[in-house]
């Protein structure tokens, strides 16, 4: 489930001798307690935005000795970490297009909100 080794929950219920069952209502209870447990083996790149997300607001306010030692405990590295933060950051800067922006890029006339040949 966790790094290091990133096992399945099935080759973990198997090691251990308990339910499958089991280990998914152990993750859910952890992820819902904002443990970062990946739903996948996925090596980290491949973890889903909101896990990333996690990561980045855990990590908001360490220093780099605690990063370090942050990172080294979930298998990931500092520079993950620092692209995740950069890539949340960059997802509020841009703006949204308005439908008169997207028509202006598209090149499409615009006659009282409707777009011209589409009617019949």
């Amino acid at each position: 489930m966790g790094p290091p080794s990133r096992q399945s929950c099935t080759e973990i219920a198997q090691e251990l001798g308990i339910h499958v069952i089991t280990l998914y209502k152990w993750r859910k209870a952890w992820r819902l307690q904002g443990e970062v447990v990946p739903a996948t083996q996925k090596d980290p790149e491949g973890w889903g935005s909101s896990d990333k997300f996690t990561v980045v607001l855990e990590t908001a306010g360490l220093n780099a000795t605690e990063l370090g030692a942050y990172c080294r405990e979930r298998g990931l590295f500092p520079e993950q970490v620092d692209r995740w933060r950069q890539a949340a950051q960059d997802a509020n800067a841009q703006p949204l297009l308005t439908m008169s922006d997207q028509k202006d890029l598209l090149g499409l006339p615009r006659f009282g909100g409707q777009v011209s040949g589409l009617h019949g």
